[in-house]
């Protein structure tokens, strides 16, 4: 943690800064470790975890390297620190709500200068520690679908698979999950953020299940859509279009690459399949500490893949009044290209 903080501090200068208070409660755990209510403020030497009485005692018993004040009144704090240290510029993130920055800009003897995703770029490219850590969540959620295969069957509702696949990926070791779980059957599975309903799955029908979960901090990130009973033709010719396209995409990953061009080698194979109109979001985003991080692939985004991102590929094609087709995995760039964390066949399975 020592070392991103210090990270942070090296940047100050290139900024016009001497100071930086961070608010936004993944970042504040990113840089310190601290998960909890509170404000960190970064000085060009030192460092401080504002928080309160709730968590002192834990803090006694951690190691850090960074300072602790005790306090319910966080932003005064962090002021009267600002005006005892003689800082005259002070950056902050820009993303706060405005009742914050109203205090922030009322209480603060510097100037405030705000940030746009000065931390959430830091995040962006993972250590050896966090890669570990991603991949682990990676391969225990593929583990969670394939146990969760064998409770699908015709009559079930997709609140109940929802909710039994929460009991396994918790008795795998899960802390939580990264957002509500998607299940979406038959013409549900045009909606491509269907929450899971009482609906009964039903033979015939496609089943997309879009999940993820926490393992020790790290969030993964994963959707298949499966078939219960033998499906339509079309279906399955729609299925693989989006196979074909997600590997098409996934191929092309490597440092230097945009989420731009890796969204349109997906768009154009769909687009020339007669199905461009119904592909309609992005084709995937980075995870880490969140489930949505940088770098993001779209059709307007220009970030560009660097060795150490871990990235969602998840393109999609949904057919109102049929169904729907999702394949997703989580890929880590390389330095030559990329590895899918997600490791298990996407063929169509029929239960």
């Amino acid at each position: 943690m020592d070392s991103r903080l210090s990270q942070l501090q090296s940047q100050f200068d290139d900024l016009r800064i001497e100071a930086f208070l961070v608010t936004d409660s993944v970042n504040k755990q990113y840089l310190t470790g601290f998960d909890g209510d509170g404000v960190v403020l970064v000085t060009a030497h030192q460092s401080y975890v504002i928080t309160d009485s709730r968590y002192e005692t834990a803090l006694e018993n951690q190691a850090h390297e960074f300072n602790v004040v005790i306090t319910r009144y966080y932003l005064e704090a962090a002021a009267q620190l600002v005006s005892n240290q003689q800082i005259t510029v002070l950056g902050f993130e820009d993303n706060i709500p405005f009742h914050d920055y109203d205090r922030i800009d009322e209480l603060m003897s510097s100037d405030i200068v705000p940030m746009t995703n000065l931390i959430e770029q830091m995040r962006e490219r993972k250590s050896t520690e966090e890669i570990s850590k991603l991949k682990n969540a990676s391969q225990m959620t593929i583990k969670g679908f394939n146990r969760l295969l064998p409770y699908i069957k015709p009559g079930v509702t997709e609140r109940y698979l929802a909710n039994q696949l929460d009991v396994i990926m918790r008795d795998l070791g899960a802390e939580k999950a990264s957002f509500d779980t998607i299940v979406a059957s038959g013409q549900r599975a045009a909606l491509p953020h269907g929450a899971a309903t009482v609906k009964p799955v039903q033979s015939g029908e496609m089943i997309t299940i879009d999940f993820g979960y926490y393992f020790d901090g790290y969030t993964s990130d994963l959707t298949r859509t499966i078939a219960l009973g033998d499906p339509s033709e079309k279906l399955k010719r729609v299925y693989g279009i989006v196979q074909t396209a997600q590997r098409k995409i996934i191929a092309a990953i490597k440092p230097g690459v945009s989420g731009k061009q890796l969204d349109e080698i997906g768009r154009q194979f769909i687009s020339e399949a007669g199905y461009g109109d119904y592909f309609n979001h992005g084709t995937g985003h980075g995870i880490g500490l969140d489930i949505h991080e940088g770098p993001a692939l779209s059709m307007r985004s220009e970030d560009k893949m660097m060795a150490s991102n871990v990235i969602t590929v998840e393109p999609g094609i949904y057919l109102p009044g049929l169904g729907g087709i999702r394949i997703e995995d989580d890929v880590l760039v390389t330095a030559s290209g990329q590895e899918i964390l997600t490791q298990g066949p996407t063929d169509l399975i029929i239960l």
